[in-house]
């Protein structure tokens, strides 16, 4: 696998992959494929940016023919005061290509990624409460809960709780 950073002109493949995720998975993600699908290719484009220190990096995983099948986002805090912190966002790893540690190594890989920029200190994350597979990567990868916001996202008429993760970058 080939795992590197997403540019303006990966924008398509990379909102077609998302939007897959978000219609097989409603539950793990706070965004709706209809909320997203309206969403012009400028703004996936604007989440892959190649500027030099970019608000947010969109990692992705290639298989052996080229084909997009696993992406991780980190975003960057601008605020003097938060920009220690980054957000990790958008973990999904196509059906095919899952139990090959892949997740794994895209996580490590955003933490890689954090380690190299200045000042950085904190990675944060939501995972959904009812994704047990997911919070047990998080916390092999070294995440530390230290969160429950109740009622964090509405899913097909009841609620779900987003658990809250961080992990300090050495």
């Amino acid at each position: 696998m080939l795992i590197r950073p997403l540019k303006p002109v990966d924008a398509q493949t990379y909102r077609s992959l998302m939007l897959a995720a978000y219609s097989a998975h409603p539950d793990a993600f706070t965004s709706t494929t209809h909320e997203r699908e309206k969403k012009p290719l400028a703004w996936w484009q604007a989440r892959l940016s190649d500027a030099p220190q970019p608000h947010s990096v969109v990692l992705g995983a290639h298989d052996d023919q080229g084909k997009l099948c696993a992406v991780v986002g980190v975003s960057f805090k601008s605020q003097e005061k938060t920009r220690h912190k980054a957000t990790l966002f958008g973990l999904y790893v196509v059906e095919a290509h899952r139990g090959q540690g892949l997740a794994r190594q895209l996580v490590e890989q955003a933490l890689l990624l954090a380690s190299n920029r200045n000042g950085l200190k904190l990675m944060q994350l939501t995972v959904s409460e009812t994704n047990p597979a997911a919070i047990a990567l998080y916390q092999s990868c070294g995440f530390k809960q230290f969160g429950i916001e109740p009622m964090a996202i509405a899913f097909n008429g009841h609620y779900l709780s987003k658990i809250h993760m961080a992990c300090v970058i050495a």
